[in-house]
Order: structure tokens, then C-alpha cells, then sequence
């Protein structure tokens, strides 16, 4: 007959066994854990491309040639440029002179000077607006030959909201007299662009 020890042994020697199983039984095989989730990208933001502003500072000045013709312009606005939204009023102004080479006498005039504005949103091009023109009410034409100048203003209106900036084309048509004591003229035309970014409406 076994002695009680051995007895003891042979009782706990199954369910030892036993609870091993059942632990085993328990636990997860590492194949059936849940996958960790994949890093989703982060999205980067992409910076909007800043607008060209011929008038950032206020003022700008351009040098133009056309035939014997030399043409410095000044442009300028009265309005800041903070305060150029697509509602208001925006107005331009432009002072013209002129001289001729060679410089022997002969008058310059300016027959017409218009102004043609597109509103732009991004690269595509809005409706334009009217065209403004000051045609001269004096014959040959508004004298603007050194040191006498042309100044007009002319006004940008109301744009789309989604306008980004404005594309002033301007057209000068110029008449030279083709001699110092004649009254025949020669016409010379010269076309100048700015670019004028749109300030946000404020909110509210």
C-alpha cells in the first residue's frame, strides 16, 4: 500500500498538470492579436502663393518707349492697400511725362489714355470691367511734353468677392509732330500693366 506521501504526490501531480493546461488554454496565441493600426499620413499643408502688389508700397514708378518717345509714369493710390477690398472704391492715379528724341522742338501730346481692369482669382481671369477712357477735349491733345505732364485718376469699381487681385492695363496714344513747326503729327502708342492684390473683406 503507498505511503500517504507518495499519495500526496500522485493527487497534486494531475492537477498541477491540470491548471498548466488551463493558463496555457487562457493566454493568446501571438498570431491572433490584434494587428496594430497602420500610422495614417499627415496631411501638409500647402502655402498659398502670395499676391503681386505693383502698389505694396504706395507708389510705383515705370519707364516706357515708344518709337522717339520716352514715357515715365508714376502711379499711386490714395486708398491703402488694406483698404482695397473687392467692394469698394479703389481708385489709381498716374502722372505722364514725355520727351522726345532728338529733342529738337517738336510738341508731344497725349491724344487718349485708358484704363482696362480684369479681376483675378488666382490664375484665372473674372469678368473684366468697363473700360475707362479720357479722350482729350482740346486738339492736337493734352500737351505732355517735359516739363509739362499728364495726370488723370482713374477708378477701379467693385470686383468679385473671390477676386485675389486686379490687371490694370493702361493705353497711352501719343502724338508727335513730325517737325517743330508742323501740323502734322505722328501717333505712338505705349501700354503699361499692374498688378494690385485684393485685400479680404473684413468680417462683418
Amino acid at each position: 500500500m503507498p505511503s500517504s506521501a507518495a499519495l500526496r504526490t500522485w493527487l497534486i501531480a494531475p492537477a498541477l498538470l491540470a491548471a498548466l493546461a488551463l493558463a496555457g488554454c487562457s493566454a493568446s496565441a501571438p498570431w491572433a492579436a490584434d494587428p496594430s493600426p497602420s500610422a495614417t499620413p499627415t496631411p501638409v499643408a500647402t502655402a498659398a502663393q502670395p499676391v503681386p502688389n505693383d502698389l505694396s508700397t504706395g507708389s510705383t514708378r515705370r519707364t516706357l518707349q515708344a518709337g522717339p518717345l520716352g514715357l515715365s509714369i508714376d502711379y499711386w493710390s490714395d486708398l491703402l492697400m488694406d483698404k482695397w477690398t473687392a467692394g469698394a472704391l479703389k481708385p489709381v492715379s498716374m502722372n505722364l511725362l514725355a520727351t522726345v528724341t532728338p529733342d529738337d522742338g517738336k510738341s508731344v501730346y497725349l491724344q487718349r489714355a485708358a484704363m482696362l481692369a480684369t479681376p483675378m482669382n488666382g490664375a484665372t481671369a473674372l469678368p473684366t470691367l468697363a473700360a475707362q477712357v479720357d479722350t482729350s477735349s482740346v486738339a492736337p491733345g493734352y500737351l505732355a511734353l517735359d516739363p509739362y505732364s499728364y495726370s488723370q485718376t482713374f477708378t477701379v469699381g467693385a470686383v468679385p468677392e473671390e477676386a485675389t487681385h486686379v490687371v490694370l492695363l493702361f493705353t497711352y496714344d501719343m502724338l508727335v509732330q513730325t517737325t517743330p513747326t508742323s501740323d502734322q503729327y505722328a501717333k505712338q502708342t505705349a501700354t503699361d500693366t499692374l498688378t494690385v492684390a485684393i485685400a479680404p473683406t473684413p468680417a462683418g
